[in-house]
């Protein structure tokens, strides 16, 4: 019996496609709105593996999480390693371009916004707070018509605190002439609850504010999904 040659599957690399569909290409000619999310998020991978183009590793990606950009918003280095063809160099790729996703948003919104109430605090911290693993402390910088000089990350901390130093507060409202502030720091857990740390920092905060002639406006406690305000429910000094 005369053994039949094996046939090997062959596999279409991009650079082998038509121009019209390769990502790069398309978008050049076509405009990025063209492209889907696998696509892009390809584009970004640069490379796939032996038997796979990045737009399948991508889409793999993608597929795992429902299609849902906020899930893998929150994907750490060592989660994207999971995935075959995902190194340390193109994990951090993404995670550098969904951190900046996050911040265009935030520079776009920050200097249009007039914060006059909690909802418009909350509203303007989402893109930088959301998705976040572990606290962070920020602060809002107003001028004297309430509307956004600048958005300062404070510190950065564990799953449950993020120490505060009142000197780095307040030195950010006097470089930039800031006349109001109102404090900003998240809840990873979803819990909107105050801890007695964010009651005694926002206590300490409020006191040392008034003897610099600062007002501090609201202490916002940041969740995914709800906010809590100290304003609101009385309970700046």
């Amino acid at each position: 019996m005369i053994a039949m040659p094996k046939v090997s599957k062959q596999y279409l690399k991009i650079k082998d496609k038509n121009d019209e569909d390769r990502p790069r290409e398309k978008l050049i000619t076509k405009g990025q709105h063209i492209l889907t999310k696998a696509e892009l998020l390809g584009l970004i991978i640069g490379s796939g593996t032996e038997k796979r183009t990045s737009v399948d590793v991508a889409a793999e990606i993608l597929n795992t999480y429902n299609n849902n950009l906020t899930f893998i918003a929150k994907l750490s280095i060592e989660e994207l390693k999971n995935f075959n063809g995902i190194g340390d160099a193109k994990a951090a790729l993404i995670v550098s371009a969904m951190e900046l996703a996050n911040r265009l948003q935030n520079d776009s919104q920050a200097k249009l916004l007039l914060v006059k109430t909690a909802r418009n605090a909350y509203t303007l911290m989402q893109p930088v707070l959301t998705n976040k693993l572990v606290e962070e402390f920020w602060v809002i910088l107003l001028n004297s018509q309430s509307r956004v000089i600048k958005v300062h990350q404070v510190s950065k901390g564990g799953l449950s605190k993020a120490s505060v130093d009142p000197r780095l507060v307040f030195k950010q409202c006097f470089l930039y002439n800031a006349v109001g502030l109102i404090l900003v720091h998240n809840h990873p857990s979803g819990n909107t609850t105050p801890s007695p740390s964010d009651v005694d920092i926002t206590k300490r905060l409020s006191s040392a504010a008034k003897v610099l002639d600062l007002k501090i406006l609201d202490h916002i406690i940041f969740t995914d999904e709800d906010y809590f305000s100290f304003a609101d429910e009385g309970l700046l000094c």
